[in-house]
């Protein structure tokens, strides 16, 4: 089909209407074993007939249909530069075809692989295919590039992880997460991959695609529970063991405030192809309309990227630094701050020339310092509450940035440095060393930075996390014997922070980190070591204060951002505390609505509770209720999922349930109660 055909076929304009860009809708792609996945088509809406393009291509899960091109401008940005944008669904997803069982299935990856190959040889491609995404979309572009297709020019993934069971939304140092999975992610999808592609532009087999989905389709969230050790299922899909298979040039795009922090600078560095790495100061969100700012227009430097490998233009953008990232520096710490203070960095290598680690040990005055001290311990009671001051994992969630970590600080251990005489540039992933002991089989241990101000406000910078039972293994756990020391090392979130001069250092340690975490069953003390024979200690990454490189000028987004609380429909993010009882509960809820088309809006509704009661960690529950409707002229489809989580001594109780209804009659259910036993965690 050629690009003239294609322009007779698409629909006039896209919906909303962008200046010269129309949009193809479900072209269908085939696979190897014959089963079709849909794809929508971005074009500009004039170019001579027998034109051929390079072609961007996103891969993901969550439905072409409903894209809005108002959140997403790189759609429309990229075509109007002359670059033709393909978004397609994932097998058993939106608009294509087959059943849906799991991220990132081998059947997925060799599907990506055919639509890659597939697109090089159609009359409007001139055979270069890119891979372009956020989140699930850089996994995949990662993922596909492994599988080495010939005619995949470069891949470039944002906000993306390389290792599936360490620097995912699920796990972290051998702790499951508990928020995020039940309240958005794992609990959404259940409802997402239930809905049906939208029949005002479906032209195939729409009943017969939605039916399939809905007999076939399962969970994702039961596999994650049911795999809370590492091993061959999240090994599958992870990069981080694969690098070395990709072949084509990567560009990267992370954030400091993203889940994902850790990944960009260390698949740098297992790369062996032309790379870019660049990290801001950013949530889980594209740079032009990420929180805290500044935010900037990334897609230029896209495009000068795209240019030089699609084109063979000299954008000058592989002659520039190849490391670029955000300094942060210490403000207020207010939750729904719109800008970070700091400055940009670039480096001509990973790791950076020039760079050192600066020791700071515990002693038993409280403090950080430069030498161990006498020998001696602290007693800390588990308090499974703690971390409600941290803020909230951000895997995809817009919202829940760390505020004062006081209210945290006072039921953990806290060291702190004297004041700085100088500024103490730091980049990288830090480690803390603890020697530890507990009265319980099973305790976790989580470690936080911060920059403690003057005032005595205490910014979080970042947290590190560790089961210790996963202290020799994190495929094979192993019980604390109580009251026997250990030595454990907790690996620290990425970070890039300008330490102020009279500002200080603050490590704390407590033993949970909830609601992102799940509370660990066992009540019980621990008891941290320090001084000449059990040296607990902060290893550090300290750089030079001026990077290797000038850093270059990025232009200002052209968007505005609005703090959270100015939405008309705000999120929710409340915690509460029964006085006489102790209980907690946390409440989340996330509510949004879209225009598809002209006769069709999309509503999404998220809502989370979670509970833990400090003398009962092991009673910690979790439930998850989502909502997805489509509203056209003539009635609507709506799918409900609800995901509750038991905690108990021994096993996770699960129970998932599922409703589809159109109009106001139910026209599918279907449920999943599972008991999955806990291995030490």
């Amino acid at each position: 089909m050629h690009f003239n055909t294609l322009l007779e076929q698409s629909e006039p304009i896209c919906f909303p209407p962008v200046d010269g860009v129309r949009r193809f809708h479900n072209l269908m792609i085939p696979m190897r074993d014959k089963v079709h996945l849909a794809a929508d088509l971005f074009l500009p809406d004039s170019g001579a007939p027998d034109a051929a393009f390079p072609v961007v291509m996103e891969y993901i899960p969550y439905r072409k249909d409903q894209v809005d091109l108002a959140a997403r401008p790189f759609y429309a940005y990229l075509a109007r530069h002359g670059y033709l944008v393909i978004r397609v669904d994932i097998r058993g997803t939106g608009a294509s075809a087959g059943k849906n069982l799991d991220e990132y299935l081998l059947q997925e990856q060799e599907d990506g692989y055919d639509c890659v190959e597939w697109i090089a040889v159609q009359p409007w491609c001139d055979g270069h295919v890119n891979m372009m995404g956020i989140s699930y979309g850089g996994f995949s572009a990662l993922q596909v590039a492994t599988h080495q297709p010939s005619h995949l020019t470069s891949i470039i993934p944002v906000d993306f992880t390389d290792d599936r069971y360490h620097d995912d939304c699920h796990y972290k140092g051998g702790m499951m997460r508990q928020y995020y999975d039940i309240a958005y992610y794992g609990g959404a999808m259940v409802a997402a991959n239930a809905m049906p592609s939208l029949m005002d532009i479906s032209d195939g087999d729409w009943a017969g695609t939605w039916q399939q989905h809905l007999a076939e389709n399962e969970p994702y969230l039961l596999q994650w529970y049911r795999h809370q050790t590492n091993g061959p299922y999240w090994k599958h899909g992870s990069v981080r063991y694969l690098a070395g298979r990709i072949c084509c040039p990567v560009m990267m795009i992370g954030g400091w405030r993203d889940g994902y922090m850790n990944v960009p600078l260390r698949l740098f560095q297992a790369l062996a192809v032309p790379r870019k790495v660049w990290i801001g100061p950013w949530n889980h969100a594209m740079p032009d309309g990420a929180v805290p700012g500044p935010r900037v227009d990334y897609l230029k430097e896209v495009v000068r990227w795209l240019d030089h490998w699609c084109k063979g233009q000299s954008t000058g953008i592989m002659e520039e630094p190849p490391v670029v990232v955000f300094m942060q520096q210490p403000q207020p710490p207010v939750v729904d701050r719109l800008e970070t203070r700091g400055k940009w960095r670039a480096e001509t290598d990973w790791p950076v020339p020039g760079a050192d680690t600066r020791t700071l040990f515990l002693n038993d005055t409280a403090c950080l310092t430069d030498a161990a001290g006498n020998d001696g311990h602290e007693v800390l009671t588990y308090v499974p509450t703690v971390g409600t001051s941290g803020g909230l994992f951000s895997g995809g969630i817009q919202f829940g940035l760390p505020g004062d970590q006081r209210p945290d600080e006072a039921f953990s251990a806290v060291y702190t440095t004297a004041a700085l005489d100088h500024d103490l540039s730091v980049l990288g992933r830090p480690k803390a060393v603890l020697h530890v002991s507990s009265s319980a089989a099973v305790m976790g241990f989580v470690v936080s930075i911060s920059d403690v101000a003057p005032d005595g406000s205490s910014h979080l910078v970042a947290k590190g996390a560790l089961n210790g039972t996963r202290r020799n293994s994190f495929s094979d756990p192993e019980p604390m014997v109580p009251e026997t020391v250990y030595e454990l090392v907790i690996d620290i979130d990425a970070f890039g922070w300008i330490f102020e001069k009279g500002h200080c250092i603050r490590l704390s340690v407590a033993n949970a980190d909830w609601p992102n975490l799940w509370p660990t069953p066992e009540s019980g003390t621990s008891r941290i070591f320090w001084g000449q024979v059990r040296p607990s200690r902060l290893e550090l990454p300290v750089v030079p204060d001026i990077g290797s490189a000038a850093a270059p000028d990025f232009a200002p987004t052209p968007m505005t951002k609005l703090p959270h609380l100015a939405s008309p429909c705000p999120p929710v993010w409340e915690i509460c505390t029964d006085v006489l009882s102790g209980r907690t509960m946390v409440r989340l809820q996330v509510d949004s609505l879209s225009r598809l088309t002209e006769t069709t809006v999309f509503e999404k509704k998220a809502h989370g509770e979670f509970q833990v009661h400090p003398r009962h960690p092991a009673l910690a529950s979790g439930r998850g209720k989502h909502l997805q409707q489509l509203k056209s002229d003539g009635g609507c489809i709506t799918a409900e999922s609800e995901v509750w989580v038991q905690g108990g001594k021994t096993h996770f109780q699960v129970i998932i349930n599922l409703i589809v209804r159109v109009n106001d009659g139910t026209i599918f259910s279907r449920k999943w109660v599972e008991s999955i036993e806990r291995c030490l965690l």
